[in-house]
C-alpha cells in the first residue's frame, strides 16, 4: 500500500523537474561589429557560455583591436562566429572550426601579447570540430544541430535561468538549480545579507540548545520511572526523543557552520556551493537524522491523539491500548523511514548554508510540496480532528458525573492539561505550516529578483518578469527555525509536576523508597550480629572458670571459612520467645535451616517451639544471603549447645 503514494511522488517530482529553461529561437543580430557579416540571425548561448547579445558584445570588445589591425584575414569572421554564432533555419547553429581557429591564433599571437589579451579557455582550438572545405578550397565552419522554438523572433523575451560558470558542478552528480542541470546554489544565502545570516546562525544555536535541554529532561524523566508513563500518554515520550535528535542535529550544524552543508570549489575562480544529492556522507547523515526524526515526531503526536481518542471515546483501557503498541511503532518508524529512503534515492538532499544542516525542499519546490508540506498538513488535520473528538467525549463524561464533585474536578484538570498541551504543540505546528505555504507562494518571485540582481555579475540573461516581493524578511527564517524546534519543548509541560520534582530529588539524594522485605532482612542481620558478639563475650568469660566442654559446637562459616565456638544457657520455657544471656535480653526471629547441625539428643523438640514462632518471619524471607544463613546457623547451634549442657 505504501508503494503507490511513493511512486506518485516520484512521478510528480519528475514532471516538475523537467521544466527547465525557456526554449530559444533565432534572433536578429544586434552586436554592431557583426552587423555586416554574411548572416543576420544568431542563437544563444554561444560557446563561451554567454546568454545575451549585450554580454557577448561586452566580452567581444576586448578582441576588436585584433580585427581592426587585421592580424589575420579570418579574425573578424572567427570572432563573430565565436561570440555571435550564425543561426540557420531555426534548428542549426554555425560555429567556428578548428583549422580557422589555429590560423587566427597563430597569426595574432604577437598582437595579443602586445595588447595584453589572453586567449579564452572556452575558445581552445582542440575543442572545436574540423572544418569542411568547399570546392574552391576555403574552410567552411561546422554546423551544430540544436532544438529551438519556431515562434516569432523576439529580442525582449525572457530567456530563463542558465547556470553561471562558477556555480557549475561536476557532471553526473544529479544536481540541479532552478531547472539547470549540473548546477548548485551558492553557499552564501541567496536572500539574506551576511550580517543577517550571522544573526540567524546564532539564533538557531541558542534555540537548539534550549530545546535539547528540555527534550532531554523529558526523556530522562521517563527513564527514571518507566512505569509512570503508560498509554495513552506514552507517545509523548517517544516524540520527545525524536525532537531530542532534531535539536541535536541543529546544534551540531551550528557547531560545524557550513562544513557539512557546503562544498568548496574544485576549480579556481568558482564559488562555494551547497551540497546537492549524495555528494557528502556527513550531509546525508544529518539529513537522514533530521528528516526521519522530525517526521517521526509528528507521527507520534498523531498517534498520541489516537490513543487519547480511544481512551476518551470508546473508553479503551490502558492494557487494550498497549496491545496495539506494535502497530503504533510500525507506523511511527516505518513511514518516515520509507520517505527518507525515497528522498535519498531521488537525490533530493540539499544543504542549508544558514543552519549548517541538510534538509529537503530548500531549493526544490516540488520536493517541499510533496515531502514536507503535504505530510505536515495531513498530520495537523488528522491530529486536530481526533483531539477535538476526544475533548468532546471527555466533556460528555463530565456532564454524566456532574454530581461526583471529586471525580469531576480531576477530569476537569485533565481536560485543561490536554488542552494546554495540545495548544503548545499545535500553534507552532500551524505557524510552521504557514511559513512553508508562504515560502512556496513567494519563492519564484524571490528567485527572479535574485537573478536580476546578479545577472551582470554572473554573465547570464537577466530576468524580465515582474517581481512582487524582491526578498524575504529575516523574521520569516527566524520564525521557521523557531517553530521547528519549539514543538519539542511542549513535552516538558506534561512532565512538569510535583511528582517529577520528587523523583529527581530522590534520584540525586539516593533515597529510594525502602522495600519492607529488605528492611526486615537488615534488622534481622543486625540483631543476629549483636547476638553472636554478645555470646562470644560470654563464652570468653566462662572459659576462664571452666574447662573446655565436650558439647561445644563448631559452626563453620561458608563465607569466611572460620569456626566459632558458642555455648550459652537458654530458658526452656516455650512461652518465652526472647533468648536470655547473662544480663541482656535480645529478641531474635530465627528460622531453622539444614545448614545448622545439632549433636545433642532431643534438640529438635526444644527447637520446635522456636520454629513455630518464627514461621511468619520465615515466610517473608524467601531467600537469605550466605551471611544470614551463617548467623541463623549460629543461633541454632547455640540452642543445641545450651540444651546439651
Amino acid at each position: 500500500m505504501m508503494r503507490i503514494p511513493l511512486w506518485l511522488c516520484v512521478c510528480v517530482l519528475t514532471l516538475d523537474s523537467s521544466t527547465s529553461h525557456t526554449l530559444f529561437t533565432c534572433e536578429p543580430v544586434r552586436v554592431q561589429w557583426c552587423l555586416h557579416m554574411p548572416y543576420n540571425t544568431t542563437f544563444f548561448p554561444n560557446m563561451l557560455e554567454h546568454y545575451d547579445q549585450d554580454i557577448a558584445a561586452l566580452k567581444m570588445k576586448l578582441f576588436m583591436p585584433l580585427a581592426s589591425l587585421r592580424c589575420s584575414p579570418d579574425v573578424h569572421l572567427f570572432l563573430c562566429q565565436a561570440f555571435v554564432p550564425e543561426c540557420r533555419d531555426h534548428t542549426r547553429v554555425l560555429r567556428p572550426c578548428r583549422e580557422r581557429c589555429e590560423r587566427v591564433q597563430s597569426d595574432c599571437s604577437r598582437d595579443m601579447h602586445t595588447f595584453g589579451i589572453s586567449w579564452p579557455s572556452e575558445l581552445r582550438c582542440d575543442r572545436l570540430e574540423s572544418c569542411r572545405f568547399s570546392p574552391d578550397g576555403s574552410a567552411v565552419s561546422a554546423v551544430d544541430e540544436v532544438t529551438t522554438s519556431r515562434s516569432s523572433p523576439s529580442s525582449g523575451r525572457d530567456l530563463g535561468f542558465w547556470c553561471p560558470l562558477h556555480l557549475k558542478t561536476r557532471p553526473g552528480q544529479a544536481g540541479s538549480f532552478l531547472g539547470a542541470q549540473d548546477c548548485a546554489p551558492p553557499c552564501n544565502n541567496m536572500f539574506l545579507k551576511p550580517h543577517e545570516v550571522h544573526l540567524a546562525k546564532t539564533f538557531i544555536g541558542v534555540c537548539s540548545a534550549v530545546c535539547l535541554c528540555a527534550t532531554l529532561f523529558t526523556s530522562l524523566t521517563f527513564l527514571i520511572d518507566v512505569q509512570r508513563f503508560r498509554y495513552p500518554e506514552r507517545p509523548i515520550i517517544f516524540y520527545s526523543v525524536c525532537y531530542t535528535c532534531v535539536s541535536l542535529v541543529y546544534f551540531i550544524g551550528f557547531l560545524l557552520d557550513t562544513e557539512a552543508a557546503c562544498v568548496e570549489p574544485s576549480v579556481p575562480g568558482r564559488a562555494a556551493t551547497v551540497v546537492l544529492g549524495a555528494q557528502s556522507r556527513g550531509c546525508s547523515l544529518l539529513f537522514m537524522l533530521l528528516y526521519f526524526c522530525s517526521t517521526a515526531g509528528m507521527v507520534w503526536w498523531v498517534i498520541l491523539t489516537i490513543t487519547w481518542f480511544l481512551a476518551a471515546g470508546p473508553k479503551w483501557s490502558c492494557e487494550a491500548i498497549e496491545k496495539k503498541a506494535v502497530w503504533f511503532h510500525a507506523v511511527a518508524w516505518g513511514l518516515p523511514g520509507a520517505l527518507t529512503v525515497s528522498l535519498l534515492a531521488l537525490g533530493k538532499v540539499e544543504g542549508d548554508g544558514v543552519s549548517g544542516v541538510c534538509f529537503v525542499g530548500l531549493y526544490d519546490l516540488a520536493a517541499l510540496r510533496w515531502f514536507v508540506v503535504a505530510p505536515l498538513a495531513l498530520g495537523v488535520l488528522i491530529g486536530l480532528s481526533l483531539l477535538l473528538a476526544g475533548i468532546v467525549s471527555l466533556n460528555h463524561v463530565r456532564q454524566v458525573i456532574q454530581h461526583d464533585e471529586r471525580n469531576q474536578e480531576k477530569l476537569k484538570k485533565f481536560m485543561i492539561r490536554i488542552g494546554v498541551f495540545s495548544g503548545l504543540y499545535l500553534l507552532p505546528l500551524l505557524a510552521l505550516l504557514g511559513c512553508y505555504l508562504y515560502e512556496q507562494a513567494q519563492r519564484e518571485s524571490w528567485e527572479n529578483s535574485w537573478i536580476r540582481r546578479h545577472c551582470q555579475e554572473f554573465s547570464i540573461p537577466c530576468s524580465r518578469r515582474s517581481v512582487d516581493v524582491e526578498r524575504p524578511e529575516l523574521s520569516l527564517f527566524l520564525i521557521k527555525y523557531l517553530m521547528t524546534l519549539v514543538v519539542g519543548i511542549s513535552a516538558v509541560f506534561w512532565v512538569s509536576s510535583k511528582k517529577t520534582c520528587w523523583e529527581w530529588a530522590s534520584f540525586f539524594k539516593r533515597t529510594r523508597k525502602k522495600d519492607p522485605i529488605s528492611e526486615s532482612r537488615r534488622v534481622l542481620q543486625e540483631s543476629c550480629e549483636f547476638f553472636l558478639k554478645h555470646n562470644s563475650r560470654v563464652q570468653q568469660h566462662k572459659s576462664k572458670h571452666y574447662k573446655s566442654s565436650s558439647h561445644k559446637l563448631k559452626v563453620v562459616s561458608k563465607s569466611t571459612g572460620t569456626s566459632t565456638g558458642m555455648h550459652t544457657p537458654v530458658t526452656g520455657n516455650h512461652d518465652n520467645t526472647p533468648v536470655t544471656g547473662n544480663h541482656d535480653n535480645t529478641p531474635v526471629s530465627s528460622a531453622i535451616h539444614n545448614h545448622s547441625v545439632c549433636d545433642a539428643p532431643g534438640s529438635s523438640e526444644r527447637i520446635g517451639s522456636t520454629e513455630r514462632r518464627s514461621k511468619a518471619d520465615a515466610e517473608s524471607l524467601h531467600r537469605l544471603t550466605p551471611k544470614d544463613e551463617v548467623l541463623e546457623a549460629g543461633q541454632s547451634s547455640a540452642h543445641c549447645s545450651r540444651s546439651s549442657q
